[in-house]
């Protein structure tokens, strides 16, 4: 396994001084529009398609970002003094680059369908992997053709999953973006937030016969799980009355078999997954149950085979043309040099309006870190606030600032050639494709003073309606948001944020900073359970309890 003592720094890269240099000499002042003028073939050098497994293809088109071939020359060269390419191989051999926890950081494996012998601790996976993805299969297949039925002899008709943060968003997410191939009259349902409210409305409209739960907790314990599945569990017996009929209305995506037992749940409906998936990651292993009972084992097989095929392109694609290498060093380009410290991802599509929420997991969990893995703290920045909602809505709540404003905001904009919806003869997806198309040339092209005259403006109205432009976007074109489709977008941008953490030198699998507060709230959930006031904590603090002591009595 490499070491990282060569660097604590990326700042001590030469080649980042280089780009720095770079970027105050001409890179600060590139004007995209004008370098597609000098170049007729721009659009064709920075575009890179990405054919499936099915032949399908997906167009990352980043002609439109502030880059010529000196400064990504210059940005491929800090990719390697950063040993990006043996982090990554160290990463798909199994070996535990999650420097922290001192473990494997292996979710690739989990797409791995092909079944080629993949190692950790010298045990291939492979198997095991394997065996619990055709348990995934028979119990889904069961549950869709109605032969697993409730305890009065219902068919399932609604799946809830009760989890948080990976355990939640990636099912939530790829259930939504690909509704269009669920079965009718099977219905999945998302618990997360620790508030009554989310059980208790997702409650409302269920039948407890036909209920089916999915308890998502790698260990059994996390408190905001287990409280709302122990809060199900009583609602569901405040209708069946027999515990023993748990066992066919509770399944659980975890390792604890002796706290799986406790609940009621019979071992065998438990779906494991082990240390080396870290939860942002575990979509594609057993925490996608959900995902498979909604659209059917056979799609859940091609969402896996979609990102194994970027896997492939990920791993044996030289830096020059791999497309995963090309977005992260464009994000490193604009964060540590044009200084912008936001991303946007816009996607055409609404069945991927809950794409943006994944992905700020996946990004500001994986590189939300201040330390490098040289256990150094850094001193540039390192991960972008990554946001986005689906367009067109976005554009009319802060495209305004995305266009106008005062900073620069990186953009994303995702589009699928043809909807799965194709409503007035396709006259919807037109006018979306129209608005995709648009938006990035808009805020490419810009519109100068004499543009703005041209159109009849005159006096203080004319810099109201000037566009500076020369704003970056990456254009994501895919024919058709397929199962294997999605899985390469999530591996894509998997990659993408792996490595951006390579190249700030930072541990991107580690998430110490969601610790405190939990650890904090253990301390306060104990204080609430009394009624006498508290003296402990900040001033701030302690007269919040004591207010919220007094109106919640």
């Amino acid at each position: 396994m490499a070491t990282y003592s060569d660097f604590k720094l990326t700042t001590e890269l030469p080649s980042y001084q280089a780009l720095e240099k770079l970027y105050k000499q001409s890179g600060k002042d590139f004007k995209v529009a004008e370098a597609f003028q000098k170049d007729p073939k721009r659009f064709e050098k920075y575009s890179k398609t990405f054919a499936n497994f099915d032949d399908s293809k997906i167009l990352f088109d980043f002609s439109k970002n502030l880059i010529d071939d000196e400064i990504l020359s210059h940005l491929i060269q800090l990719a390697k003094d950063a040993k990006v390419e043996a982090l990554r191989d160290e990463m798909f051999a199994g070996a535990p680059i999650n420097s922290t926890e001192g473990r494997a950081v292996y979710h690739v494996a989990l797409r791995n369908r092909s079944l080629k012998p993949m190692k950790v601790d010298g045990e291939d996976t492979a198997p095991e992997v394997d065996s619990v993805l055709q348990h995934m299969k028979e119990f889904s297949d069961e549950v869709r053709s109605g032969k697993w039925t409730g305890y009065t002899g219902k068919r399932i008709t609604d799946v809830v999953n009760i989890g948080i943060g990976g355990s939640d968003l990636g099912p939530v997410m790829v259930t939504e973006a690909l509704k269009a191939y669920s079965q009718p009259g099977l219905n999945v349902h998302f618990v997360s937030n620790i508030d009554g409210t989310h059980l208790a409305e997702t409650l409302k409209p269920l039948n407890p016969e036909s209920t089916l739960f999915l308890v998502a907790s790698k260990t059994f314990t996390t408190a905001e799980t287990t409280t709302n599945a122990n809060s199900a569990k009583k609602w569901f017996l405040d209708t069946a009355k027999d515990s023993a009929h748990i066992a066919k209305h509770f399944a659980a995506l975890s390792t604890n078999a002796e706290e799986v037992s406790k609940f009621g749940i019979d071992t065998k409906n438990m779906f494991g997954f082990e240390s080396w998936v870290g939860g942002r990651y575990s979509v594609w292993s057993a925490i996608g149950l959900s995902v498979a009972i909604y659209i059917g084992f056979d799609n859940f097989n091609d969402f896996l085979k979609g990102a194994e095929a970027l896997d492939q392109h990920f791993v044996e694609t030289p830096l020059e043309n791999n497309i995963p290498v090309l977005g992260a060093l464009l994000s490193v380009w604009y964060n540590n040099f044009h200084g912008a410290q936001t991303h946007l991802v816009a996607p055409f599509d609404q069945y991927l309006h809950r794409f943006p929420a994944y992905l700020q997991q996946l990004s500001m969990e994986s590189n939300g870190k201040s330390v490098t893995r040289g256990n150094a703290f850094t001193n540039y920045q390192t991960g972008t606030i990554l946001f986005g909602e689906p367009a067109t809505n976005a554009q009319h709540s802060f495209f305004q600032l995305v266009h106008q404003g005062t900073k620069l905001i990186p953009a994303d904009f995702i589009l699928a050639a043809q909807s799965h919806n194709p409503i007035e003869n396709n006259l919807h997806q037109r006018m979306l494709a129209s608005n995709f198309f648009a938006q990035a040339e808009a805020l490419m092209v810009g519109k100068d003073e004499k543009q703005v005259e041209s159109e009849g403006a005159k006096g203080g109205l004319i810099p109201h309606k000037v566009f500076s432009g020369n704003r970056p976007t990456t254009s994501i074109l895919a024919q058709k948001i397929t199962p294997a489709a999605l899985g390469a977008l999530i591996a894509y941008y998997e990659h993408l944020t792996f490595v951006e953490g390579a190249i700030w030198n930072i541990n991107s699998f580690d998430q110490w900073g969601v610790e405190l507060g939990k650890v904090l709230a253990k301390v306060i959930g104990k204080e609430l359970d009394t009624t006498e006031k508290v003296s402990t904590h900040d001033d701030s603090t302690k007269g919040l309890i004591n207010q919220f002591k007094e109106w919640s009595s």
